[in-house]
């Protein structure tokens, strides 16, 4: 299918779910509803995927050097986070070296980048609703002993002080290569400032690391029925209900934990029953927060849903705090994608309702 074609088709979705919405997407969510006493949804969560590279320690970054590397091979996922705290202007760079003695390639299917900016949430969310659009598939071929850009377009943006620089690709080495996330001067040669950079130490929160299951796949325990089910509740990244990932930081081999799950993409399975619709929210519950859901709705894609929509963030009152997700016929088939955004709070929570308490329609 064209590329053309398939943006013909994700805007006809997404004019048929404004159409089903009604005009949802403008309210600010169910008014009577107590997020505190709502059954929680009970689901089984299966980790997948490849290896998750994370960069966002030391976040504030001081100085030049190496914020985070690896060496990683097959289906990988980078997720970097860092903010330019010196006084003058920076780049960021991902670059990508192979000792082998053959050439690798890398395949680059999925990516999102945003910034750099000033208003950090803003970042977060631009580069999450980015990464959910999917980007065009290109290959980055790194010679044997030699070294290669992930992204051309990042290593020549200028990060001036106080900027926000928020990355998330998804890509498949055929070869072992070493993955390094830099801050360097804006007239440093790449390549050369990587060969003699130092690795910068993680700053007190330690985010960062290398993790095994980059995805994660939720399946409810049995099919949501809006009448005898009625309102329920799924926590996400709440390190209680929903486990943070661990892992190993590989420039030091300490043990680490992912806290917030930053990276870790997941896959939410929502059968329904009956007749009807059901309308979904996302309510914030550890503060302010701004990002996007993915949308699959009777096997056909369609545009993020920013979360929320018409504003950057939301999460000022927990209690009354909902951005609409949508609301969808029972019984057919839907899967909402979710991924903690950058600079945002968790944990959140999805709310399911049934017609007859969501917006009235």
């Amino acid at each position: 299918m064209s590329y053309i074609m398939k943006r013909f088709k994700a805007a006809a979705l997404a004019a048929a779910l404004a159409f089903a919405l009604g005009g949802a997407a403008a309210a600010a969510g169910p008014a009577d509803l107590d997020i505190l006493k709502l059954p929680e949804w009970q689901v089984t969560s299966s980790p997948y995927g490849g290896k998750l590279l994370l960069s966002d320690s030391p976040e504030m970054v001081a100085a030049d050097g190496i914020l985070y590397q690896d060496k990683v091979a097959g289906n990988v996922r980078l997720f970097f986070h860092h903010v330019n705290a010196t006084a003058v202007p920076k780049r960021l760079a991902v670059l990508l070296e192979n000792a082998g003695p053959e050439a690798a390639t890398v395949t680059v299917h999925q990516y999102g980048v945003g910034g750099p900016g000033y208003d950090w949430m803003a970042v977060g969310k631009a580069a999450q609703e980015a990464y959910l659009d999917g980007g065009e598939l290109y290959v980055a071929e790194v010679p044997a002993g030699g070294a290669a850009t992930l992204s051309a377009a990042l290593q020549g943006a200028v990060v001036k002080p106080n900027m926000l620089v928020n990355g998330i690709f998804d890509f498949i080495a055929d070869r072992p290569v070493t993955v390094k996330v830099m801050m360097l001067p804006t007239d440093a040669d790449i390549r050369k400032f990587a060969r003699a950079a130092r690795v910068l130490p993680p700053d007190e929160q330690k985010l960062r690391g290398t993790f095994e299951g980059k995805d994660r796949m939720l399946v409810p325990m049995k099919v949501y029925d809006p009448q005898t089910d009625g309102p329920v509740a799924l926590t996400l990244a709440d390190n209680a209900l929903d486990r943070y990932v661990t892992g190993i930081d590989a420039t030091t081999g300490e043990k680490v934990l992912n806290y917030g799950n930053y990276g870790v993409v997941y896959k939410l399975f929502l059968p329904s029953g009956g007749r009807g619709m059901t309308a979904y929210y996302l309510n914030p519950r550890g503060g302010d927060y701004a990002g996007a859901l993915g949308v699959k709705y009777r096997h056909a894609d369609a545009p993020p849903v920013p979360t929320p929509a018409g504003r950057t963030g939301f999460g000022h009152d927990k209690l009354t705090d909902f951005a609409p997700v949508g609301m969808f016929a029972n019984g057919e088939s839907l899967w909402l994608t979710f991924s903690p955004p950058g600079a945002s709070n968790l944990p959140v929570k999805l709310v399911i309702v049934p017609e007859k308490r969501g917006t009235g329609i």
